[in-house]
Order: C-alpha cells, then sequence, then structure tokens
C-alpha cells in the first residue's frame, strides 16, 4: 500500500502540493488527474522518492519512500520525458536498466516486437510515440510491485494504447502491480483505471471509484418553447451550458427531483442521457472539488484501503 501522508512542496515561492492526504490500496490502477501544472509530475516524484517532500511523508509498504533503496526495488517511475543517450538504443538500454533492476529480457523483446520497434536502431532517430513504446516496453518487463507512469499515453498511437491497456489489466491480475498513472486523456483512463485522485489547485479535490463516482451525477437535456436566460436557472447544477432552447445540465438530483424543480418553467422535454467521466472531472473542478459523495454512500480511497 502507498500512504500519502499530509505532502507539501514548493520551488522556491510556488507552492505546487499542499496537505496531500491519499491512501492507495494494492492491485488498483489509480488515474491521477488534473490540469496543466497541477502538480501530478511533482507528486509522482515525491511518491517515488526522487524530490523530497517539504512536509509530510510517503509511506510505501510501511516505509519513508524518500531515499530508501528497498523501496526503489519495488517501484518503477517512467517520466514523461525519461533520459538517453544520443547513441542509446533499445537493446543497450536493457544493458543499462539491468544494473538497477532485474529486466525480464524475453518480456521486454516480446513487447518490442508488438510495438514493431527496431532494437538496434539509435532511439535520438525514433519518433516520440516509438520513445514512448520502447520505456513502456521496459516497465512491463521490470516487473515492479509498483509502477508510476506519468502521461503514459503520449505520443502512442491506437493500436499501441489497446496493447500498453491490455499489459497493464494483466500486470494487474497477475502479478498484484499497483499502477499510478497520470494523463491529460480522461477517455483514456476511463475504462482502464478503477480509482482516481483529481488534483487542483494544489490539492486533492477528489478521489475513490470510478465506477462510483459517475453512478453519483446525472447528465439531463432540457428542451424549452422559448429562450430562457440560465442565470436565472435554479441552482440544481454543477455544470451547466446552453445551446438555443435547450439547455444540458449536470446534477446530482435524479430524473424525478429535476422534473418536479423545473415544473414551473414548462420544459418540453427532460432527457436523461449517459454521463462520461470527463464530465464528472469537469464538475468536480467547477465546484472545487465540494460534492457530495457521502449522501451516495460513495466510497473514497482511503476508506476504501481500510477494508484491505
Amino acid at each position: 500500500m502507498i500512504e500519502i501522508r499530509g505532502i507539501s512542496k514548493s520551488f522556491k515561492d510556488h507552492e505546487v502540493l499542499k496537505d496531500i492526504n491519499l491512501k492507495i490500496p494494492d492491485k488498483k490502477i489509480l488515474g491521477l488527474i488534473g490540469i496543466n501544472g497541477a502538480g501530478k509530475s511533482t507528486l509522482l516524484r515525491v511518491i517515488s522518492g526522487i524530490y523530497s517532500a517539504d512536509d509530510g511523508v510517503v509511506l510505501v509498504d510501511g516505509e519513508n519512500a524518500f531515499d530508501n533503496e528497498n523501496v526503489k526495488k519495488k517501484m518503477f517511475f517512467l517520466s514523461d520525458d525519461p533520459f538517453y543517450t544520443a547513441r542509446t538504443t533499445p537493446a543497450s538500454l536493457l544493458t543499462l536498466m539491468n544494473t538497477f533492476y532485474p529486466v525480464n529480457e524475453v518480456t521486454y523483446f516480446e513487447t518490442l516486437d508488438k510495438f514493431k520497434i527496431p532494437i538496434h536502431k539509435r532511439m535520438d532517430k525514433f519518433s516520440k510515440g516509438m520513445k514512448r513504446q520502447v520505456f513502456v516496453s521496459l516497465a512491463f518487463a521490470i516487473r515492479p510491485k509498483y509502477m508510476l507512469l506519468d502521461e503514459a499515453f503520449d505520443g502512442l498511437d491506437p493500436l499501441a494504447r489497446v496493447e500498453f491497456k491490455n499489459q497493464i489489466k494483466d500486470m494487474v491480475d497477475k502479478l498484484g502491480t499497483t499502477v499510478i498513472i497520470s494523463s491529460h486523456s480522461l477517455k483514456e483512463l476511463e475504462d482502464l483505471c478503477d480509482a482516481f485522485a483529481i488534483l487542483n489547485n494544489t490539492k486533492i479535490a477528489a478521489s475513490g471509484s470510478i465506477e462510483e463516482s459517475i453512478g453519483v451525477l446525472h447528465k439531463y437535456q432540457i428542451a424549452f418553447k422559448e429562450d430562457i436566460d440560465i442565470h436565472f436557472f435554479p441552482r440544481i447544477y454543477k455544470h451547466i451550458e446552453k445551446d438555443g432552447r435547450v439547455v444540458r445540465l449536470i446534477s446530482e438530483l435524479n430524473l424525478k427531483d429535476i422534473e418536479e424543480k423545473l415544473k414551473d418553467m414548462k420544459p418540453v422535454f427532460i432527457d436523461e442521457l449517459p454521463i462520461e467521466f470527463e464530465e464528472v472531472f469537469t464538475a468536480i473542478v467547477e465546484n472545487g472539488g465540494k460534492m457530495v459523495w457521502k449522501r451516495y454512500s460513495y466510497i473514497t480511497l482511503e476508506e476504501e484501503s481500510q477494508q484491505f
């Protein structure tokens, strides 16, 4: 288990993380979500022990993660721009990484073959996506207990993304790996991760099960006979937008309650639409994380971890 207790981190006068608290149970795939500059990469570097925190501590299986060789052996962190020399090839990269980790060579070369990566060609001649595939192959071959991936989908083509997801799920199922993956692609995370944490304004705005969070909110499309001013719309929404006489909103209320609240406005129709996790994320950020999760028996990651 990874426990993040009161982590704060600043760079000079710029505060990036403030009092971050999160528990990540074993065998989970956690999506770390946030807008650009939210602190996702910094948090991953603190968890992996690359950065020291100004305050707080990260515990991995009960041990302080910072400057801890035992923890480093269990964990592999793939940054958004990993280091390699000008003459590095996928084959020579394996030789280098074998000095730090026990790498399964069969898995490494099999995964590279699936990605159709030439193993003796210099990586500085590769496209961004090809470089990403090399390091993703390496991550799978190391088979760590904890795998941290920063912007993992960046540069991967659609087929590579499918293979990437399948490999991650396989590692979790067969090896019990815990994965933390940051990404701007919320749609990619929705069908891969079973848990999420949203970073916003230096803090964790919300965290928990993706499936449960989608069930908490509802999306409605409402049509009116005449144009309306949404500034005078009842405050029953977490997010609202208007297109002519049609209003789309996201709310915690169920359809029956929505119909009751809007009956005096005499809508032509009210339809409930499928909601995506990206829309849930938007609603959480716009409301500063102030969602009434408990009202719907929502289980946070911290509460869930106590069940293990």
